[in-house]
């Protein structure tokens, strides 16, 4: 087993919204024994672990981490729906195309749930953590084709001395800040209701996360 299992089987009964004792019992073991397993500090049998997928609606593979589909299909880059209305021009590259649709379909669904929200800070925070994003890694790129940078208002030594990233940190705050004092209420995100409501779109956003996750891992390791 590997740790994307302790850690889905974790998450999938907090997505339905059980206790470990009501989980346990319905999978045909006890409390104690639930938990090691969900913390990884022991590996189940096969028998449980096809408990556990009928128990859940999802399949071996997406219980053990080897798909972010529930179903276990995997995800090409061409069956990724794109969110963009741009006319795809990225010739020769799937990788660059896989990527593209990653992030752009990523960030529909989050400016989608922020826009049923209507929190205007929120959504012009993190327009502005995003761009201060692309603009750090843009600005390389052009600077590296050895393209004059007066096409950018920030002096060169400003941007080396990373205010972009301190820009960023505003926008985390404002953006923390605009969710903290929302009252109204927030569309359902977890990670059924994403699927439904997002279809394609959803698959786009579990492996960004997954990515993501697995290099947060690995940094804490070392």
């Amino acid at each position: 087993m590997n740790d994307d299992f302790s850690r889905v089987l974790s998450l999938l009964r907090q997505e339905m919204g059980i206790s470990q004792r009501k989980a346990a019992a319905a999978l045909g073991i006890s409390q104690a024994l639930l938990s090691h397993y969900e913390n990884g500090v022991r590996e189940p049998g096969l028998a449980f672990v096809v408990r556990a997928c009928d128990f859940y609606h999802v399949s071996a593979d997406y219980l053990l981490g080897r798909s972010l589909s529930r179903d276990g299909a995997v995800i090409e880059a061409e069956e990724l729906l794109d969110a963009s209305e741009a006319k795809e021009n990225l010739k020769g590259s799937i990788m660059a195309k896989l990527q593209k649709k990653l992030l752009v379909n990523t960030t529909s669904v989050l400016f989608d749930l922020l826009g049923k929200m209507g929190s205007k800070a929120a959504i012009t925070a993190a327009g502005a953590y995003l761009s201060s994003a692309l603009y750090q890694i843009f600005r390389p790129l052009y600077r590296a084709a050895g393209e004059n940078e007066k096409y950018f208002s920030i002096d060169g030594t400003a941007f080396d001395m990373d205010v972009l990233s301190a820009d960023m940190t505003l926008s985390r705050i404002r953006y923390a800040r605009a969710l903290a004092e929302y009252k109204g209420e927030y569309p359902p995100m977890d990670a059924q209701s994403l699927s439904e409501s997002y279809q394609g779109f959803s698959q786009s956003a579990a492996q960004v996360f997954h990515h993501t996750d697995e290099r947060a891992r690995e940094l804490e390791k070392n």
